[in-house]
């Protein structure tokens, strides 16, 4: 593989059901839900295209339409729109399908798990390129994007994969990849092993990974090769595991910002207080609010 070709490509997974945001997520995927004024999945292609990525490749399932309707043209409210004189929320409108290019993939059937999706666009990435893959649900705050870091560190090192790590306290090790970093590598933050939701007391540190990655195509070709793991799932995991166990580089690299998950609904409603604090026009009198509601 070439691993200086510039990468281009970002897989958005977000082939999900979000159950546990029934009955929201009864017609209309959990991507599409908003924090503010813009759903999850828009701040998601913002980051990407912010990183330079130019096409995004979502993997949805069947009734996610609503998510491909989102970034296309809508003529109704655009002309609505000009005809009221908005001519910032037009611009606003109309900006949306010109941030990418973008193609929608099916996940279809295959295994279920968090490697699937990347499977499912396998053949829209090329075998001497690298790809941006990202978790749906995972939002990050930072003056840098989160990707950005990623694209640069694999720029420098190329390695087989960058994954984008922050530490956890230690009670929710069982939720995440925690990492095994190396003792002693000429690189930094190389890693030895990833264990999935390890015990409290297996957990070899802190850092988790989280939905934001790098991946050279020999990840894609391995993960199509690996058997289901823990749950009867497909897990990326384990197949970056298997590549670093054989020696392939692996970085693991702390990000500087914030990850935000929005896989539940009270971290949700977190990462939205999160997000309106960096908001000017409703961060005054939100807190205002908070200050006023909370006791």
């Amino acid at each position: 593989m070439k691993k200086d070709r510039p990468i281009t490509k970002a897989v958005i997974a977000a082939a999900g059901y979000g159950t546990r945001f029934l009955p929201a997520t009864k017609n209309q995927p959990k991507e599409m839900l908003p924090i503010i004024d813009k759903p999850i999945i828009h701040y998601l292609v913002e980051e990407a295209v912010n990183s330079g990525i130019k096409d995004i490749i979502l993997v949805t399932r069947a009734g996610h339409h609503i998510m491909e309707d989102y970034f296309d043209s809508h003529y109704e409210i655009e002309n609505s729109l000009k005809e009221s004189g908005k001519t910032k929320q037009l611009e606003m409108v109309r900006n949306i399908p010109d941030m990418a290019n973008f193609i929608y993939v099916r996940q279809k059937h295959l295994p279920y798990g968090n490697g699937s999706p990347l499977l499912a666009a396998k053949s829209l990435i090329d075998d001497d390129e690298a790809v941006v893959y990202m978790f749906g649900d995972d939002l990050t705050l930072s003056k840098k994007p989160v990707v950005k870091q990623l694209i640069n560190t694999f720029y420098k090192y190329k390695p087989t994969a960058v994954i984008a790590a922050q530490e956890v306290p230690r009670k929710e090790v069982v939720k995440y990849g925690i990492f095994k970093y190396k003792k002693y590598s000429k690189i930094p933050y190389a890693v030895e092993d990833i264990i999935e939701k390890p015990t409290i007391k297996e957990a070899p540190s802190r850092m988790a990974q989280f939905g934001r990655f790098v991946l050279s195509y020999e990840v894609v070709d391995a993960l199509s090769k690996t058997k289901k793991g823990k749950g009867n799932e497909l897990w990326l995991t384990d197949a970056i595991s298997n590549l670093a166990n054989q020696g392939r580089t692996v970085i693991a690299l702390p990000i500087e910002g914030e990850w935000l998950t929005t896989g539940d609904p009270l971290n949700y409603l977190k990462a939205t207080v999160k997000y309106a604090q960096q908001r000017k026009d409703i961060k005054k009198e939100f807190n205002k609010f908070l200050k006023a509601t909370v006791r």
